[in-house]
This record gives structure tokens, sequence and C-alpha cells, in this order.
């Protein structure tokens, strides 16, 4: 593939495309796996976490897409702390962002795995290839470039919002309504924990910031596109929570990693496992979709503004950073690679994406309060309070945020001194 260099990504993104391209980046595999953990840890409680994220949600949405519409760039959360904190903090949280979205990807993939293993009655083999599968279909969507990547992504979205809808729904006359009672005694330290383990559900509203410099309109259409997926991914997340606790879905690793197909299926009949299988691929795909997509455009900017091998900086003829994208489907394959090799299943992956994710969150929110004005900084302020509440549950997962930037100064250290030997 021959490569040039444009000067700048194509703006081939409109409303409808990035409506979906939200819902998929943050309606991603967590919803398949997620509401049984945490009904796990924290039984009733766990509807108080899962009310806590969506409703931090909602501010931390708003931010991010006052901040995409201010400052349309690739290197999304990267540009706005690096603006407001210094090109250090910036590139830090570049590196952030970009290792929990590719490492992300593998958990995201692997539940998808799980899904289509448990309906085909395979092993740990047939989860793996799925798994693979899934990356590499993503990896060519977002290789044809974006404008074809976001019309895959319609099509996923809409499919992924009916799925979760109608098993919601037919959930409902199965119910156990006592099991959802709150009047037993909470524990905080559980419901504090599982927050922190579902934040990584809500990981995707910064995600299409890194795109918002190809939107055709970002100051009109990131706005709209915001509030409209936040209706959607609110209701949808809730109605599951509710379904899986309700029915009693959940209590062991194998229930909880496919508890959306066992819904399906006590409610529909045995072939709708299969369904839910189809379902869970596709949800999967659509979230390594979004991911790749904004992932590879970070890489990107990272590298044209030195944070990063200036390699993966370079454009085809098509304007899609290739290089990038690979570099990305790599990593996220070297993350399932290890994942098998090491028996790591994909709730222990996401603790890597959930702490960098919080720590990314806090500084984007704290960039934010100096960078905006008005009620779009009382939003960021609004949503940096809830991200400090949640970081003390988290003090056991920050090796990772502290591994990756020590990684990410001694790389900028590196790379500013190789560019000051070649000036002299």
């Amino acid at each position: 593939m021959t490569e040039t260099s444009p000067r700048q990504l194509r703006r081939s993104i409109g409303l409808g495309p990035a409506i979906a391209l939200y819902v998929g980046a943050v309606i991603g595999a967590g919803v398949l796996v997620l509401p049984g953990e945490a009904a796990t840890m924290a039984g009733a409680g766990s509807l108080i976490a899962w009310l806590i994220d969506c409703v931090l949600g909602i501010p931390i949405a708003l931010t991010f897409a006052a901040l995409a519409a201010l400052y349309p760039d690739a290197g999304g959360v990267s540009v706005y702390v690096a603006k407001a904190f210094g090109a250090a903090w910036g590139a830090v949280i570049g590196w952030f962002y970009y290792v929990a979205s590719a490492v992300g990807q593998a958990a995201v993939t692997l539940t998808g795995g799980y899904y289509v293993a448990h309906a085909l009655g395979g092993g740990g083999v047939t989860t793996y290839v799925t798994a693979a599968i899934i990356l590499g279909i993503a990896m060519v969507s977002n290789l044809r470039g974006i404008r074809v990547s976001g019309r895959v992504q319609i099509v996923l979205s809409g499919g992924v919002v009916l799925i979760l809808a109608s098993a919601t729904l037919a959930a409902v006359p199965r119910m156990d309504w006592a099991a959802l009672s709150l009047s037993s005694g909470l524990d905080t330290v559980a419901i504090g924990r599982t927050a922190v383990l579902l934040f990584f559900a809500f990981f995707g509203w910064e995600a299409i910031a890194h795109l918002s410099e190809e939107f055709h309109d970002p100051k009109r259409d990131v706005p709209r596109a915001t509030l409209v997926a936040v209706i959607v991914i609110t209701v949808l997340y809730l109605g599951i929570a509710l379904a899986v606790l309700g029915t009693g879905m959940y209590g062991t690793p194998e229930v909880n990693r496919t508890a959306l197909a066992r819904l399906l299926g006590a409610s529909f009949g045995v072939s709708a496992e299969i369904v839910a299988a189809g379902v869970a691929a596709l949800i999967s795909l659509g979230t390594a979709n979004a991911f790749i997509a904004a992932a590879s455009r970070l890489a990107y900017a990272l590298a044209r503004d030195g944070a990063f091998p200036s390699r993966l900086s370079k454009l085809n003829a098509k304007a899609v950073p290739a290089t990038a994208i690979i570099a990305t489907t790599v990593l996220a394959a070297a993350a399932l690679l290890a994942s098998f090799l090491l028996e790591i299943g994909a709730a222990q992956i996401l603790l890597v994406p959930s702490s960098l994710g919080l720590c990314t969150y806090i500084l984007g929110m704290a960039a934010a309060v100096k960078l905006l004005n008005g009620t779009a900084r009382v939003l960021a302020i609004i949503g940096l309070l809830p991200c400090m509440a949640l970081l003390p549950f988290a003090l056991g997962s920050l090796v990772f945020p502290v591994g990756v930037a020590l990684a990410a100064l001694l790389y900028r250290h590196a790379s500013r001194a190789r560019g000051a030997r070649r000036k002299n």
C-alpha cells in the first residue's frame, strides 16, 4: 500500500453515523458480562451502582461533547489535557487512553466469543477463535475508511438497541420483584467497587472525540449525537440490569458471562441462545469497530505530536491512518493471546482499561473545568467529583496507570533527546 501524508483527515461523518458510533462505542460487550458480575458482587445494591454510573455518564458525555465541538482534533482527550496542563500530561493521558482502548478490545471480542462458544457448545478454542475473527473484521472495516465504517456501525448499533430492548421487555413477566428490594442492609464498599467495575460499560463517551475532526459539522452534530445517545444508553443499561437481577440470571462465572443469552433463552426458547450469540458477536464487533477507529486516530495524533513513533502518523491515499489501525489491532491481539496463555478472563482484563479509563476521565474533566466556561464548566465539575469519589475504590488497580505513565514519560524523554541530537 502506497502511503502519502495528507494534511488532514477527511470530514465524512454525518449525524446518523455519529449517533451510531456513540451507541456502538458505549454500549459494548460490557453489557453482556457486567450485569451478571455486578449482581453477583452487590446484589440489589448493584442497581445503585448502575444508577451512579448512568448519572455520572450524563455530565461526562456532555462535557466531552463540548470539548470535541470546541477542539475538533483526532487527539481528543490528550489534546484537551495538553492545552490545560501541558504537553507532558497530554502525552500521558494519550497513552492511558490508547492502551485502555486497545487492551479493552481483547475483553470486548472475548466476551462475544463467550456467547458464541456457549451457543455452539464449544470450549476455549472456539471462544478465542471467534474473538480473533471479530477483531479482524473490525480492522478490515476501518481500513476501508471511516465512511464505510460508519455505515457498518449504523446497522450494528440498530441491531444492538433492538435486541437489548427485546430482552428487557421479554423478562418482565418472569421477574421476581422482591429481588430488587433495597430494604435489606447495603454494602457500601461492594457498591463502590461494583461502580468502578461498571465504569467500563460507560467507557466510550470520549471515544468519538477522537473522530470529531472527521465530522461534517462538529459544533452542531457532536452535541446532538451525544444527547440522543445518552437517552438511549441510559434506558437500555438500566433495563438490562433490572432484568438480570430480577430473573436471577447471575451467580457463577459461567452464568455471568452468558447472562443475556440465558435471559433470551428463558424468554423465547433454546434457539434464542443462537440468536443471542449472533447479537453478542455484533455488539462486540460494533464496539471493536468504533474503538479501533477512535484509538487509531489517537495513535495518529500522538505520533503527529511526537508522543508515539512517527510512522503511525502516516495517512494513505484515502486519508486513512492504516498503519495506526494495524498497530492498534496488533496490540489488542497481543492482549487476547496473553489472555489465552495465562487463562485470564474478560472480567480480569477489564481491570486494566477500567483503571486507565477512570484516570483519563478525571484528568479530562479537570481539563474541561479549566478550558470551558458557563454551563459547560458546571457540567465538567459535576462529572469530575463523582470520578474522584470512585478513585479510592480503584486503588488496588492503580498500578496500571502508574506503569503506563512511566512508559509514556520515558518515551517522551527519549524522543525529545533524539530530536535534540539530530539538531546538533
